[in-house]
């Protein structure tokens, strides 16, 4: 797979005025109306969705009132921390179309499977962490006992949550052999605030492995340098990589992994890549950590044998037979998530631990988060 030349695009994933921020952005400015108002605005929509049956119009807005009620009840019960209008607005608008071309009273059906729905993609997906088990074999390493590798991405601190006290103690049980995280500490909706910031620094300070931790940043406006060094200040059992790379040893055999920043433009960091090898030989194993999967090909042709990235969620709602919706890569959804294979290199997309933020929904359906274990031999 050849690299493409991304130097004439305008728009790049995880910048500011990206495509995913100009749908969101009119839909954000929701959540500033006053309640009543608020409340208004939905009954409009349902007495349209319902042709202007007054009796319709109420049930259809009953359920409305209903996602509002799930979603404002979600901080409350320490699930999740987004603004609630924006989201409610957006299942309102996904559940107006079934009301208006099914006839009554069949679509009241369809609306009680839509609010199953939303209980379980905004209460319980989120929280199902899922354990990924994955095996690569390299002619470069001879090892007895496989060389057992974590990679964690995207935990997008909010608040304590049971996801993240769920992520530790897997991380305990695991007990790996090297811990590799590859971005974005916090959540967008809270990169400055002090509460957040603590409890990700109390997240980071349980991690630990044998052979260490490391870590890169993640998108420019989730990860500010300033932000990063203070989450890690004082944990001496972290490193950082920042255009440089590292040298591990297992059972007599050297590992070199390689980590950058991520601007998400594929034409400026990959001379940071290259600039950050250390000139270490083509028998040497590498493990890129990269936030985004975009620079898979440029890793690929500079000689990496193993890429391990997040970024996507994995499009946090993915359909049966097709996959995410949406995927924040400027591949598409060729690096949507999952195990890719490009060239030499085995590129691992994660599906990430937390959520989008801003007025993004906090929600996860058929995508539920995931750590990867890696067994390499």
């Amino acid at each position: 797979m050849e690299p493409q030349d991304f130097t004439q695009r305008k728009k790049f994933p995880g910048n500011a005025g990206n495509n995913f921020d100009l749908v969101f952005a009119p839909i954000d400015a929701m959540q500033s109306l006053i309640a009543p108002l608020f409340a208004l605005l939905l009954f409009g929509l349902a007495f349209v969705a319902a042709r202007f049956d007054l009796a319709q119009a109420a049930i259809l807005y009953c359920f409305y009132l209903g996602d509002w009620l799930l979603l404002s009840l979600l901080p409350r019960r320490g699930k999740s921390f987004g603004p609630p209008k924006p989201p409610v607005f957006l299942l309102a608008l996904l559940r107006a179309p079934f009301t208006f071309f099914i006839p009554f009273p069949w679509w009241t059906a369809v609306q009680l499977i839509g609010t199953a729905l939303v209980i379980y993609s905004f209460w319980i997906e989120p929280h199902r962490l899922t354990l990924t088990h994955q095996t690569l074999q390299s002619p470069k390493l001879g090892f007895k006992k496989p060389l057992r590798v974590l990679h964690l991405a995207d935990i997008h601190v909010e608040r304590l949550t049971t996801r993240e006290r769920e992520l530790l103690e897997s991380v305990k049980a695991i007990a790996p052999d090297l811990i590799l995280f590859s971005g974005d500490f916090l959540n967008l909706s809270y990169t400055q605030d002090a509460l957040a910031q603590e409890h990700a620094r109390a997240v980071l300070a349980e991690l630990d492995a044998p052979l260490g931790v490391y870590a890169v940043s993640g998108s420019p406006a989730v990860d500010p340098p300033e932000v990063v060094e203070k989450l890690l200040e004082g944990m001496d059992h972290i490193r950082w990589l920042r255009q440089s790379s590292a040298v591990i040893e297992h059972e007599g055999k050297r590992i070199e992994i390689i980590g950058i920043d991520c601007t998400h433009k594929p034409f400026l960091d990959a001379p940071k890549m290259l600039h950050a090898l250390n000139g270490s030989g083509p028998g040497t194993f590498r493990i890129f950590l990269y936030h985004t999967p975009d620079l898979a090909p440029e890793a690929a042709r500079a000689g990496m044998d193993l890429q391990l990235s997040g970024h996507t969620h994995g499009g946090q709602l993915r359909i049966p037979f097709y996959g995410a919706l949406y995927a924040a890569s400027l591949y598409g959804k060729k690096f949507e998530s999952g195990r890719r294979q490009v060239g030499d290199l085995t590129l691992y997309v994660s599906r990430g631990i937390g959520l989008e933020g801003g007025g993004a929904p906090r929600m996860r359906f058929n995508c539920a988060p995931e750590i990867i274990l890696w067994e390499i031999q």
